[in-house]
């Protein structure tokens, strides 16, 4: 599948309520055999007023609509966008009942080896296996990345409810025994520096 991440950051409440009836009308109307636009949980960082996730069979869908989204999103009362595209299917962890969805936008070094980048990919992928949590998951390199940064890896899992992600997750142990490490700018295997994009929604 080949899918599509935008966080959009809007100047008000009335504008970004006014954009989210549109978007929603634009994805259903797109062809994509996933939609998901919803406005963005209070906790989230760097991410946006609106999430919006679309997948679709292929690339060529969604060029033959991206024109008429990166209209939409060029105007006045946008911030910010921050998004990629990437291809990969999610995974299914355990049968759970989610309702909050949640991506990860971030940026790998570019000097970083290709040895240690697989390293840091499989320790990622540890946290669904031990998150009970989590319902599916899916990890990608990014194939174009637009906004802040430029971003190398999409990160996004579907929790079974917001304690999930909030608690569980965020504060497991195995976030401090193999994840924290990569993040964090004190540690010797530090390989993300730039901010990261953290945003989350319902599903419903």
């Amino acid at each position: 599948m080949y899918s599509v991440i935008r966080l959009i950051d809007t100047v008000g409440a009335s504008e970004r309520d006014r954009l989210l009836g549109e978007l929603r009308e634009a994805s259903a109307a797109s062809g994509a055999a996933h939609v998901l636009v919803q406005p963005t949980l209070p906790g989230v960082r760097n991410g946006g007023d609106i999430l919006m996730h679309l997948r679709f069979n292929d690339a060529d869908e969604w060029s033959s609509v991206a024109m008429s989204f990166d209209s939409m999103l060029d105007r006045p009362e946008i911030g910010r966008v921050n998004g990629a595209t990437y291809t990969g299917d999610p995974v299914t962890a355990r049968d759970l009942s989610a309702t909050v969805y949640r991506t990860l936008l971030l940026r790998v070094q570019p000097d970083t080896d290709d040895a240690t980048m697989s390293r840091f990919e499989n320790d990622l992928r540890l946290l669904p296996r031990y998150v009970t949590s989590i319902a599916t998951w899916q990890l990608s390199r990014v194939d174009s990345a637009v906004g802040a940064s430029p971003w190398t890896h999409v990160f996004e899992q579907e929790f079974r409810d917001l304690d999930g992600l909030t608690g569980p997750y965020l504060m497991h142990p195995i976030h401090w025994a193999y994840v924290d490490r990569w993040f964090d700018p004190e540690c010797p295997e530090v390989i993300v520096r730039d901010r990261v994009c953290h945003s989350f929604c319902s599903m419903g």
